[in-house]
């Protein structure tokens, strides 16, 4: 039989690696409290990552759909009962400069999610004040909470906001007017996190030598090998850094134990010269790089999305959010990719 040299898909993959509870807990541990073990693995449980709502207007409504790439609900019992909170995982490769502003949007839908589930209870006015009723809510009805971070995969610094006030063009004395929004942001590249689970360990050491653009190629490969080779590296943590660098990888290798750093490296160096030969044939070299990781990545978010049979026009708008581009571009990598897809 011949080998599956494939592609593997960031978001799939990355998807896969973080729905583990004890990676997904000691990563927000380390980002939310320094490493200190406040969130246990035994509390998580999945929940689903479509959230979809309607911003309505009087004049309008909008539909907003947000898919975020992993979310869990902890449940924690205490002395007045459980308590609940709602943590959110996005992985990201390119920069986005809107980013708080679209955590804010997924944030958002999820509270509106828990509202419009609330008001259900509310469609009759028997036994409801008129605030009530109009609110469709309580003054007693509380939410869950909900905690975003956001995990970067790129080679480059991340020059992007973290903020909302960073987004806005805010005069002096109005700054304190104007609510902010804030998101925990990890560069895989460089932190400092404090991580207790040795797959995470050695992902993001990894992602550190890999994602380093100051050191040579090959001294990369070799601190990389090396590292990989002392400490054992599980191939999990190899296939996430496969899908992540957007590398193919023989599948039939894999299932035989056979993938190291070593071969990773090798196919991100062939991957690298063939992109490399294909984009300036196309459209010179600087501007083909970007293309090309562009493409790339487009290629996976619409194959994972056919692979979950998620609606076309959902795989559009998730393109357009990803990568930033126009509607008109999405489009063509849709047929593209479809067209392929169907050979």
């Amino acid at each position: 039989m011949a080998n599956k040299i494939q592609r593997l898909k960031p978001d799939t993959i990355l998807k896969n690696y973080w729905r583990n509870n004890e990676r997904f807990a000691d990563l927000f541990n380390a980002v939310l409290f320094g490493g200190k073990q406040v969130i246990r693995p035994e509390e998580l449980e999945d929940v689903d990552t479509e959230e979809s709502s309607i911003l309505e207007n009087k004049d309008y409504a909008e539909s907003l759909q947000a898919s975020r790439d992993t979310i869990k609900i902890r449940k924690k019992s205490n002395e007045y009962g459980i308590e609940y909170v709602l943590f959110g995982n996005e992985s990201q490769k390119n920069i986005h400069y809107a980013m708080p502003m679209r955590i804010m949007g997924y944030d958002y839908s999820t509270y509106k999610k828990q509202y419009d589930s609330n008001a259900q209870k509310y469609t009759k006015r028997d036994g409801l004040e008129e605030d009530e009723y109009l609110s469709k809510m309580k003054s007693t009805d509380k939410f869950i909470p909900v905690v975003s971070i956001v995990v970067y995969y790129g080679d480059k610094p991340w020059d992007g906001a973290t903020t909302l006030h960073e987004m806005l063009n805010i005069p002096g004395e109005m700054k304190k007017c104007v609510n902010d929004y804030k998101i925990p942001l990890v560069e895989a590249r460089k932190n400092n996190l404090v991580l207790h689970n040795a797959n995470n360990r050695d992902l993001f050491h990894l992602f550190e030598i890999i994602l380093d653009k100051s050191m040579p190629k090959n001294e990369a490969k070799r601190k990389a090998i090396q590292y990989s080779e002392e400490h054992k590296t599980d191939k999990s943590v190899v296939m996430t850094i496969a899908g992540a660098t957007n590398s193919r990888i023989d599948y039939n290798a894999f299932e035989k134990g056979e993938v190291s750093m070593c071969t990773l490296f090798d196919e991100i160096a062939k991957e690298s010269e063939a992109i490399g030969e294909a984009r300036g044939e196309a459209i010179g070299e600087a501007r083909g790089e970007a293309r090309g990781e562009v493409r790339g990545e487009a290629r996976g978010i619409i194959e994972t999305g056919y692979d979950y049979k998620i609606p076309e026009n959902d795989i559009l708008k998730r393109l357009q959010n990803k990568l930033n581009i126009s509607v008109k571009q999405a489009e063509e990598y849709l047929n593209m990719f479809k067209k392929q897809r169907a050979i």
